[in-house]
């Protein structure tokens, strides 16, 4: 999102993020704008019964956690790094500075907030109201989005079940079942057992 030489120029730090080491939690208060610069991190939340629904999942170039420095509001999810990773951490309030002082990098993250604000509707629409092929199928839509214009090409899904499950709110057991019948279907296929939309 905003390039390594600014971020630098502009006081941010690295940090390296072992496997299962959580960045935050939710409600904790936003300290920084992060960026990550190599890895994985997921954001999430977990219901009263232990049951995890994924927020989104980053990798190198992805920002993460905004919203909370805007609304200056705490965090209303967690994150926690899926495999090492190093992340960029800059001051909430010098990130706020910093996009004062470049107003085309400040459209570029009002777009990217409208996308996932758009994201996040499609999913509650799918979660209330639509069967779960539907909604494994909308997500696939949504990762393969800049990969559309690509003709006769398919998209490879890199996500296990278990994150499909995660990110639509569904079961592991449903989302195999589902994706049987999709492939049946002929709206995706699996080679090699990875899907492919």
């Amino acid at each position: 999102m905003i390039t390594e030489s600014l971020l630098l120029q502009w006081g941010a730090g690295e940090k390296k993020y072992e496997k299962g080491e959580y960045l935050f939690g939710e409600d904790d208060q936003v300290m920084y704008y992060f960026q990550v610069k190599s890895g994985k991190i997921k954001m999430f939340n977990l219901n009263e019964d232990g049951k995890l629904f994924i927020q989104g999942i980053f990798e190198a170039g992805d920002s993460f956690g905004e919203p909370p420095i805007f609304a200056n509001s705490s965090y209303p999810a967690g994150a926690v790094a899926e495999e090492t990773s190093v992340v960029f951490r800059l001051n909430r309030n010098v990130f706020i500075d910093l996009l004062k002082a470049n107003p085309e990098l400040h459209l570029q993250f009002t777009q990217v907030l409208a996308e996932r604000l758009l994201y996040k509707s499609m999913q509650l629409r799918e979660i209330s109201g639509f069967n779960p092929e539907h909604r494994i199928l909308s997500l696939f839509k949504y990762l393969s989005r800049e990969h559309q214009s690509l003709p006769d090409t398919k998209f490879e899904i890199k996500l296990t079940r278990q994150d499909i499950a995660d990110l639509t709110g569904l079961r592991v057991e449903t989302i195999i079942r589902a994706v049987k019948t999709l492939e049946k279907q002929k709206s995706i296929e699996i080679i090699n057992h990875k899907i492919y939309f």
